[in-house]
């Protein structure tokens, strides 16, 4: 019975933890550790011995070592906070998965090894703190009170509640799909670029592409190198357009080799960074500047003193200049002046320093005075005395007498290649003669937003003008403004019927680029026959036709025919165009039923257009359509 007993009891089993069924499992029991320890021991102090002499080194090498796990560590927990999100991401993703997981035989051996680390570092692992203790977080380091809604770190400690909500907004940021774009916004962007002239046919040049890289990251760029000043131009007016021109961009242009400044827009500039310009570059001989509203006395003051060899100045929307800076710098830079173009100018600038300017600047040969508020009669008569000008644009607010633009015109004319006379609202057909009887060497001619002259005089001017043919001409908004009588009076207006033939006639050998938007009064008759496909206009590239009401599919058609260097046409207000063919090589700007370029080049592309346009309409217009073709 006391055997049994004893049997019995040997037999008797108590409560085992999960470490001790561990080590059951795996054939560990407590003699064989002991050994296993006294084993380590004793070769630790065997080694120890032997390495004696080179215990200093070893030290040192420790010490190393230790402090490179230091940074290693420090590293570590840097990155374990800022990968933190994609961990709570990736955690989503295998939570998703595991039910999957579950329903597969893991009969792999890397599958089982995975599995059994799992298992070891599973009996090791910290408990979780329960709701109501005291915990560490994971990312700041910062003691708070756990809860039930205390989030989880990416290494599975706990956080407290502000790293957790702002861990939790930037996963939902991260999985939240991110937004489409308008569907317009691509091609409102092509719209913009052609409006700017940008027409692109083909693969874009090596040079547009590191342009525009070079323009996308304004921000991040040191130096432009040695760029040409071409080139230094065209990213000017690249970032003028995207409003990215301050003072840390501007530092990109400024090169002592350079001899131009030119930006165009300043609006993000100070009175310091124009100063600077002058600093950089003292010998610059080409100045323009867009937008320069915080160009002051004290600037102006400075570039008079440094720019000692500037020949060209532009200046726009400079109202901060008082009128004795302007007339300083005429009187000390202006006997060196060529080229002075002055624009939006309300707050000073009178006619006062218009006669400075014709007093100091003798040699100007270009001159531009536009929007200047303050300018009058007395302006246009001292300019008169301008005996080398050869380049003259005027748009003043105030009324001229035409006596006195017949006298400009009667002393600067003979020499002038561009004339241009905006808002000229009172000019007449006396002015107009005086322009044909004096100006024979015109290669630009303007004359824009006028009401008084009538198209039997302009037909005159250009029927008779013993002047070459122009290379520019821009005679837009020169139209009867009577709204309750639509069609005008019964002796036409501005540009009609017969000025428009006779204009057309008179430059069709050499004109490049022409402009008669919002000429209302041109008949439809005047377009077919100035564009029937037999009349050529060789060097014509680029035309106005907006608001032109005749202005129809025939018509543009004819265009096409008849100007075979066309590469740009604005015809927005023409409703009576209808699904017109562009050719290869051609943009239509504001007509939104155009159908797409065809991607063809040579002289078959107009013709191909002309075809599939013949094919459109052969049910409805087959005869007029043929004819024009």
């Amino acid at each position: 019975m006391a055997g049994r007993r004893n049997g019995n009891a040997a037999r008797i089993r108590g409560p085992q933890s999960a470490l001790t069924d561990f080590l059951a499992a795996n054939n560990i029991s407590a003699q064989q550790i002991r050994d296993d320890y006294a084993r380590r021991r004793t070769q630790a102090e065997a080694d120890a011995a032997a390495a004696a002499p080179e215990e200093d080194d070893e030290a040192e090498r420790e010490e190393q070592e230790a402090a490179e796990a230091a940074i290693t560590n420090a590293r570590a927990r840097r990155r374990r906070g800022e990968e933190a999100k994609a961990t709570i991401k990736k955690g989503k993703g295998k939570d998703k998965g595991k039910g999957k997981g579950k329903k597969k035989k893991k009969d792999s051996d890397d599958d089982e090894e995975s599995d059994f680390e799992d298992d070891v570092m599973n009996v090791y692992k910290k408990a979780v703190k329960l709701p109501g203790q005291l915990e560490n977080c994971e990312l700041c380091s910062k003691r708070f009170t756990v809860t039930p809604y205390s989030k989880t770190g990416p290494d599975g400690g706990l956080l407290c509640t502000p790293c957790g909500r702002e861990l939790a907004k930037d996963a939902k940021a991260e999985t939240k799909p991110k937004a489409k774009g308008p569907a317009g916004r691509k091609r409102r962007k092509i719209e913009s670029d052609r409006l700017d002239g940008k027409i692109q046919h083909g693969a874009k040049s090596l040079q547009q592409l590191c342009v525009e890289k070079v323009a996308k990251h304004a921000g991040d760029i040191d130096d432009l190198g040695d760029l040409p000043p071409q080139v230094l131009e065209r990213l000017s007016e690249i970032f003028t357009k995207n409003r990215v021109m301050r003072p840390k961009v501007l530092d990109l242009f400024l090169r002592a080799d350079v001899e131009t400044i030119i930006v165009h827009d300043c609006a993000y500039l100070g009175s310091d960074d124009f100063k600077k310009m002058f600093a950089i570059q003292p010998l610059v001989q080409k100045v323009v500047l867009g937008n320069a509203c915080q160009f002051k006395n004290d600037t102006m003051e400075y570039m008079t003193e440094r720019a000692t060899k500037l020949q060209h100045l532009h200046l726009y929307a400079a109202n901060l200049i008082s009128d004795a800076f302007w007339s300083d710098f005429f009187l000390k830079r202006g006997e060196k002046m060529k080229t002075i173009k002055l624009t939006w100018l309300d707050a000073a600038f009178e006619d006062r320093q218009v006669q400075d300017l014709v007093k100091y600047c003798p040699n100007l040969e270009r001159l531009k005075l536009k929007r200047c508020r303050r300018l009058g009669p007395d302006s246009i008569v001292a300019i008169s005395h301008l005996k080398k000008l050869r380049h003259l644009s005027l748009q003043v607010s105030q009324h001229i007498p035409n006596e006195t633009l017949i006298d400009l015109i009667r002393s600067v004319g003979p020499k002038l290649e561009t004339l241009s006379l905006e808002d000229f609202k009172d000019l007449d057909d006396v002015v107009i003669e005086a322009i044909g009887f004096y100006c024979r060497k015109l290669q630009k001619f303007r004359m824009k937003d006028n009401d008084t002259v009538t198209d039997s005089a302009l037909a005159a001017l250009f029927s008779n003008w013993l002047n070459p043919p122009l290379h520019t001409l821009d005679v837009s908004i020169n139209r009867d403004v009577d709204n309750s009588n639509p069609d005008g009076p019964e002796e036409a207006i501005g540009i009609a019927e017969a000025s428009f033939k006779a204009m057309m006639a008179h430059s069709a050998s050499k004109l490049a680029y022409l402009n008669v938007s919002s000429c209302r009064h041109i008949s439809y008759s005047a377009l077919i026959d100035v564009f029937d496909g037999k009349k050529q206009y060789p060097e014509l590239k680029e035309i106005d036709l907006s608001f032109v009401s005749a202005v129809d599919t025939l018509v543009l058609a004819g265009l096409f025919k008849s100007a075979p260097q066309l590469r740009k046409v604005v015809a927005f207000g023409c409703f009576q165009i209808e699904d017109v063919v562009v050719p290869a090589g051609l943009v239509v700007i504001g007509v939104p039923r155009a159908q797409d370029a065809i991607e063809k080049f040579g002289d078959g592309a107009v013709n191909e257009a002309l075809d599939r346009m013949v094919a459109m309409y052969a049910e409805t217009t087959p005869m007029e359509i043929e004819a024009a073709a």
